[in-house]
């Protein structure tokens, strides 16, 4: 993958609304010691509290004391995933997974201190009033937002549908602020897209599988690309750090035959629990796969392409996975939720997908992890290939991303190019013809705009890394004039792990015919 995604390392936080594959079991909350040692650890925290209320130096906050403090702490003796959600958290977790809202349709982030539209969704209200990637918000409905945040500003921004809010931006050159009133909608997002990376080869990607309608997205976008006629699937999982256990075998059961093994998960508080395919979609059951993961796929990711790897169905091709296989179980509080780690998940094989963290800190656990292969954990394969467990899922072909040169790193930290596309449209509306690339002419303008803000670097440097630039201000500019779908797609048209994965479909098919014959074999 190219630096876009390369540089955005591992920071898969401890919130489990990230990573874990959330799953609501009827489980009742249960004390883990007596009644008596409870009461008086109950009885010792509150009077530790009451000291620092009465005698620390700062006025105390008892939210941030309990909730950020003490809560948090318990949880981290226990392992790294189980997480406490206050309520604007748990909110925010539960709008993602209906994948449903009322809004006006945009993605913010901040930039520095600015509030800033990074992705007005295509055919969205923002969309259609004209808000621009790179529009600073300075105020909604005349209220200056200046001063908040990025969370704040959505905050304002989402309302009852058929509701209006004025929306005031600044835009790079023009002379004055720009409001806009927005009619809010019902926005839909989707974490899918398929395509066709050349006649009869499919591309479908999934980035995260947080949202409840993924398996149906799946379905809609294969069926519009026509999946009859694929001859060969490459499915994208890198970055993708989990979600929904149910997305994740719908998923996997697709391409699986009814009532084979997805996962598979236990712990002490309830019995082991399989889930089977039983969504086998026929036309998905003749094409091989190759399945694309890295460092960052995670949770739901790792049991899809763990389920597809243990029955032969795809071929595993990337990095080692990062190992999360804990079940977390949602229990929502007056005040919040608890998404408590409950059981691990193990592959068909029976292979635990949970990575080691008993050594060292959660640090080294998220950020200094290295592929684990436990000799004690050895399974099979349904045709008898060797698979090791609790070190995530390990690829049948390894691929390592070309590292960034420092240059890269220069113009990808800086930002630079999102800013030069800031400067070249303008506050006219970005337009670019189908096809476009960036020509002699471009490359000498951004050349000259290095200059100007001062990013340090040589001409040897700069034609080094000339196709990459150019890609790079393609895509960014494809954002804008198009929307990030047609600018995601130009991107893994060029990525040479795509290209090579292409090159490792004839491998699939013979390892997936392989499968089929011993199975048909074993049923006889």
């Amino acid at each position: 993958m190219k630096i876009r995604t390369s540089l955005q390392v591992g920071l898969i936080v401890g919130a489990c609304t990230v990573l874990a594959p959330l799953y609501g079991p009827g489980i009742l909350a249960r004390a883990a010691t007596p009644q008596d040692d409870l009461d008086k650890n109950v009885k010792a925290l509150a009077n530790v509290f009451s000291i620092l209320e009465d005698n620390y130096a700062d006025k105390i906050s008892s939210e941030k004391a309990i909730y950020q403090g003490a809560i948090p702490g318990m949880l981290r003796t226990l392992d790294p995933h189980s997480n406490f959600l206050d309520p604007a958290e748990y909110t925010d977790m539960q709008r993602k997974q209906r994948a449903q809202y009322f809004g006006i349709g945009m993605l913010i982030s901040m930039d520095g201190p600015k509030v800033i539209a990074m992705e007005p969704f295509p055919g969205s209200p923002a969309w259609r009033a004209d808000l621009r990637r790179g529009d600073v918000i300075v105020a909604v409905d005349g209220k200056d937002v200046t001063k908040k945040d990025s969370s704040a500003v959505a905050d304002l921004l989402r309302g009852a549908r058929g509701s209006q809010v004025r929306v005031t931006v600044t835009r790079e050159g023009a002379p004055e602020p720009v409001t806009v009133t927005v009619t809010r909608g019902e926005i839909e997002t989707s974490l899918v897209d398929a395509f066709w990376l050349k006649p009869g080869i499919a591309f479908l990607k999934v980035t995260s599988f947080e949202a409840q309608n993924v398996a149906r997205d799946v379905e809609a976008a294969m069926q519009k690309l026509g999946e009859q006629n694929v001859k060969g699937l490459i499915l994208d999982l890198r970055e993708n750090r989990g979600g929904l256990v149910t997305e994740a075998v719908s998923l996997a059961g697709r391409f699986l035959r009814d009532g084979q093994v997805v996962v598979s998960h236990r712990g002490r508080a309830e019995k082991e629990q399989i889930f089977r395919a039983n969504k086998a979609n026929p036309a998905a059951q003749k094409y091989p796969i190759v399945v694309l993961v890295n460092g960052n796929s995670a949770s739901a990711s790792e049991i899809v392409s763990g389920a597809l790897q243990d029955h032969d169905r795809a071929l595993i091709m990337g990095e080692t996975t990062f190992g999360k296989g804990l079940v977390q179980a949602q229990f929502p509080l007056s005040d919040g939720a608890l998404l408590l780690t409950i059981a691990h998940y193990y592959t068909p094989s029976g292979r635990l997908i949970q990575r080691d963290y008993s050594k060292g800190s959660f640090f080294d656990y998220y950020y200094a992890r290295k592929p684990i292969q436990n000799d004690n954990d050895v399974k099979a394969t349904d045709t008898g290939r060797k698979m090791y467990g609790g070190g995530g899922i390990t690829p049948d072909e390894k691929y390592d991303p070309e590292k960034a040169t420092m240059f890269q790193r220069r113009v990808f930290n800086s930002s630079i190019i999102y800013r030069f596309a800031n400067t070249y449209f303008g506050p006219a509306k970005p337009t670019l013809p189908a096809n476009w690339a960036p020509d002699v002419d471009l490359m000498a303008r951004f050349k000259d705009f290095l200059h100007t803000k001062n990013i340090p670097f040589t001409d040897a440097e700069f034609n080094h890394d000339k196709k990459w630039i150019t890609e790079q201000i393609r895509d960014e500019f494809y954002l804008r004039a198009f929307d990030k779908k047609t600018s995601d797609r130009a991107q893994f048209m060029d990525d040479p792990e795509v290209q090579k994965a292409v090159g490792e479909l004839p491998k699939a098919e013979t390892m997936h015919a392989e499968a089929q014959k011993i199975m048909a074999a074993r049923r006889q």
